[in-house]
């Protein structure tokens, strides 16, 4: 997986990071038990500071995606626990979402494509 960073987003970099490693484990892309890669090669690859990429992998750890270990490095989680819920952050995400779509003219039956398209992982 390659992770691309915009260095002229409003989101932080860790939040960039944390964001594709989610959409890349939900899309398949990253298969559970797979080992990512080193906090030091990451940073070197995208070109960061180390500690920013370690605190992307101690934000995944703490929302189950991830399990790290000093043995064997960052790994994705074989069982992700699934709740149910939406949390409180990702719904004013949706409603913004939502609402900059609507001002824009954006038909509902669009979104709802949209939706039905990243939900069932075909993009």
């Amino acid at each position: 997986m390659i992770i691309k960073i915009d260095e002229y987003s409003d989101v932080p970099i860790y939040m960039q990071i944390r964001n594709q490693i989610v959409m890349g484990i939900s899309s398949g892309e990253l298969k559970a038990g797979e080992q990512l890669p080193t906090v030091r090669a990451l940073a070197l690859e995208i070109g960061i500071n180390t500690m920013t990429v370690s605190k992307t992998y101690q934000m995944l750890k703490n929302e189950g995606y991830i399990m790290t270990d000093r043995k064997n490095g960052a790994r994705v989680r074989q069982q992700i626990e699934k709740s149910g819920i939406i949390s409180e952050e990702n719904k004013n995400e949706l409603r913004r979402i939502v609402s900059e779509a609507r001002l824009s003219g954006v038909p509902k039956n669009d979104i709802q494509k949209l939706v039905d398209e990243y939900y069932s992982g075909n993009s």
